[in-house]
């Protein structure tokens, strides 16, 4: 997960690259009316254009398709960053890299929010039967924040402030917004509970990474996975897998998840093991093209996974 050589390569080749480019930069929006935020995610992309609607030009720097703990800024991605009213990023260790261009003597955007300055952290853990990650002992935090709907209300209100303070005049509008849509994150987490609250077990298996310690500390729920969230292992232990297809069967559970851009290639072999159902549960750290183009929503790949976790439970 470490990438110190490629990040200062980048920066480097970024610096380079900015100052030949001094003078033909374009403008993050067209419409100078219009506040331009950058994300580095889609979670928060998609927060930025439910509170702003019309009033904002939001860009994401993450590529539909792509993980995103294998980002790197290109030149390109800098010179948005630098141009905008309002840069939101993780904050987290995969995100090292923003601080090499906001400790910088170059421009800087107007306002800065990173999404771990918003909520409690927790800690990523290596629970029972999973493979640890191998670039060390230290303990990092889950970067995952926005997971937890009740997280998701606490960042959208955080974003609205600073979407308030750089164009007073549409802050009722911002407001306005920002209350349906922390309404209808509210009606999410009160669905998961539902489904929690009258489930037949409150266990979980990924046959994957596990970047959900927001969501299960929320609702009361415990798990077992092949890794932690932000792990920059592929493939686990025979040990871990014998782990998780001995707890499958032993709790006869029927469901066993892997996330979003995965191969599945661990859960298909839980599941072949054990006869159990193989679903997504999707982080939402990013969407396919297909589902950018479309106009998918984090409301939307929540309400699926509401739906694959009460398969789980049942």
């Amino acid at each position: 997960m470490k990438k110190a050589i490629a990040i200062i390569l980048t920066i480097a080749v970024s610096v380079l690259c900015l100052c030949a480019c001094t003078g033909n930069e374009k403008k993050q929006s067209d419409d100078d009316s219009k506040i331009s935020v950058v994300s580095t995610i889609f979670p928060a992309y998609d927060f930025v254009r439910e509170i702003g609607g019309e009033n904002v030009e939001v860009a994401m720097l993450l590529k539909p398709g792509t993980e995103s703990h294998d980002y790197d800024p290109t030149p390109q991605d800098i010179i948005k960053i630098q141009d905008a009213d309002l840069f939101i990023y993780v904050g987290g260790e995969s995100d090292e890299w923003v601080n090499d261009i906001l400790n910088s003597d170059d421009k800087k955007p107007k306002k800065v929010l990173a999404l771990m300055d918003c909520v409690d952290k927790v800690q990523e853990e290596t629970v029972e039967g999973m493979e640890a990650d191998e670039d060390g002992d230290e303990a990092e935090y889950d970067e995952h924040v926005w997971t937890s709907p009740k997280n998701a209300v606490t960042i959208t209100k955080k974003i609205s402030e600073e979407l308030k303070s750089l164009d007073s005049s549409k802050a009722a509008e911002f407001e306005k917004n920002t209350v349906s849509y922390c309404a209808q994150l509210s009606s999410l987490d009160n669905s998961i509970r539902n489904v929690v609250d009258n489930a037949k077990r409150k266990t979980l298996i990924f046959g994957d990474r596990f970047p959900f310690r927001y969501f299960v500390d929320e609702y009361g729920l415990s798990y077992y996975a092949a890794f932690p969230g932000c792990s920059s292992e592929t493939e686990p232990s025979a040990a871990t897998v014998a782990f998780l297809i001995n707890k499958v069967k032993s709790e006869s559970i029927p469901v066993v998840f892997c996330i979003e851009f995965s191969n599945g290639k661990v859960a298909d072999t839980i599941c072949e093991s054990t006869g159990a159902k193989k679903l997504t549960f999707h982080s939402c750290h990013n969407i396919t093209q297909e589902e950018f183009d479309s106009g998918v929503t984090y409301l939307d790949l929540m309400k699926q996974n509401v739906k694959n976790l009460e398969e789980a439970l049942s």
